[in-house]
């Protein structure tokens, strides 16, 4: 049956179309693009999501949630630590897991008192404990410490926790957050990886032990909250936002004098280093398309870009009758983590409200692709889908590791992301397994290093 909403579009292609059946699940949308809702990560979309969600609103936020933590001496990391400590009594971290960063990691245990941690080396226990001993810590209040990536996914599957934010930059986030699902732990999702390169084995993992996978970053997280309420069938277009990065000001002629500080210089958002070169290049962008089609099940045609300067608007969806919802705020990492470990309570935080008189203005514009060639590319390994996203982003991975490093110009990044791509498409995989996305991955970071010579120094 077609839905009333789109009986305007079915009337106007009767001319057109004698005889035709729809499944129940696709529809049309006004430019006659046809709309998937497919399976996806994120709890929207469906009628049993709908009136979960209206169940848990009703409910309030309930006891104290328990929350693991990967990745808590970063950006992400911090903040949500803000969130905790901002209202004690309605979140608790109970297990944190962490770089090289003794130091800042030894402030976190004191002050929050998480029972399990996990370290990179194991060879760094002995200090964290007396770094623990010199802050006050007794014996009684000394964390079970762990090491290594047995240690991220002892502290993924904690078992006191309810959720996981899973803090970790890149792919190396891919397996504890596998993990935490196969233990029955909600994803805070703030590791964008974990759908990019592994979206083919993840969303139906979810739906398996039936959790809750919440968008943790700005424009995902703002897409998911303008999706409350919706029924099944209304998303027809989701709009990202982007704020155009370090260079959305230079001319493209002036690209080939980038160095590494200039890409480092994000003019609205404080991240870390590898997400802020990613969105320099725009390539943050592209990798935001692949994220929102496996979290909300939209098609490809159906995502588009739009650059705004002042990052006040942090996306937006149109739906089947053509209004369009956006979600507002300034540039702050905190309003969607909390959102995330809160869905879909709402939590009074003592934060500065948006002031738009303030703000003044908005504006947007349609990026350039040909000065971010990397959001065609990431366009072209999405719509290609299997194992062609984890090729892309391990690729981008390393060739952003080699351009922080000195090791790669700016301009070389695209050009080494899509030569390891057409290399790939001999051995590419529609339905990849864990263990083969893991290989991808892999294989794409070494065929970096191959091809660099070719593509390092490369001007167009």
């Amino acid at each position: 049956s077609i839905p009333k909403m789109h009986t305007a579009v079915v009337f106007s292609l009767i001319g057109f179309v004698t005889s035709f059946s729809l499944h129940p699940n696709v529809k049309f949308a006004n430019n006659y693009r046809l709309i998937v809702n497919m399976a996806h990560a994120a709890p929207t979309g469906t009628s049993d999501s709908l009136q979960d969600m209206v169940t848990r609103a009703i409910q309030g936020l309930g006891k104290k949630k328990k929350l693991s933590l990967l990745g808590s001496t970063g950006s992400i990391g911090t903040q949500t630590l803000d969130i905790v400590r901002e209202r004690p009594e309605q979140f608790e971290c109970v297990a944190m897991a962490a770089g090289s960063n003794i130091e800042l990691l030894a402030s976190q245990i004191a002050e929050f008192k998480p029972k399990l941690i996990s370290i990179a080396k194991s060879s760094d226990i002995d200090q964290l404990r007396s770094k623990l001993k010199s802050l006050g810590l007794s014996d009684a209040e000394m964390p079970d410490i762990v090491s290594g990536n047995a240690g991220i996914v002892s502290v993924a599957t904690q078992c006191d926790a309810d959720t996981v934010v899973t803090g970790i930059v890149g792919c190396a986030g891919l397996l504890p957050t596998v993990a935490a699902i196969e233990a029955g732990k909600d994803i805070a999702l703030a590791n964008k990886e974990t759908l990019i390169a592994g979206g083919p084995v993840v969303v139906p993992l979810l739906a398996k032990h039936n959790v809750k996978m919440l968008p943790a970053d700005s424009e995902h997280s703002a897409i998911f909250q303008c999706l409350q309420g919706f029924p099944e069938g209304a998303l027809r277009r989701i709009i990202l936002t982007a704020s155009g990065g370090a260079f959305r000001d230079w001319p493209k002629e002036k690209l080939v004098e980038v160095t590494v500080a200039d890409a480092l210089k994000h003019p609205n958002w404080a991240m870390g280093a590898k997400i802020t070169v990613d969105s320099a290049t725009m390539m943050n962008k592209g990798l935001e398309v692949i994220e929102a089609h496996y979290l909300f099940g939209t098609d490809y045609d159906n995502i588009d870009i739009v650059v705004h300067p002042q990052s006040i608007i942090h996306s937006a969806v149109e739906s089947a009758d053509t209004s369009v919802i956006a979600q507002l705020g300034w540039p702050d990492m905190r309003l969607p983590l909390l959102y995330s470990i809160s869905w879909p309570a709402r939590v009074p935080m003592p934060w500065k409200p948006l002031d738009l008189a303030a703000v003044g203005s908005l504006t947007f514009k349609a990026p350039d692709h040909d000065k971010y060639p990397c959001i065609p590319l990431a366009y072209a390994a999405g719509r290609q889908g299997g194992s062609m996203t984890a090729c892309l982003n391990a690729a981008n991975e390393r060739a952003n590791e080699l351009f922080r490093g000195g090791k790669l110009q700016y301009l070389g990044i695209p050009k080494a992301i899509e030569a390891v791509m057409e290399k790939h498409k001999s051995d590419f995989m529609l339905n990849p397994s864990l263990e083969d996305i893991i290989n991808v991955d892999v294989w794409s970071r070494d065929a970096v290093d191959d091809i660099l010579p070719q593509v390092n120094g490369i001007v167009v």
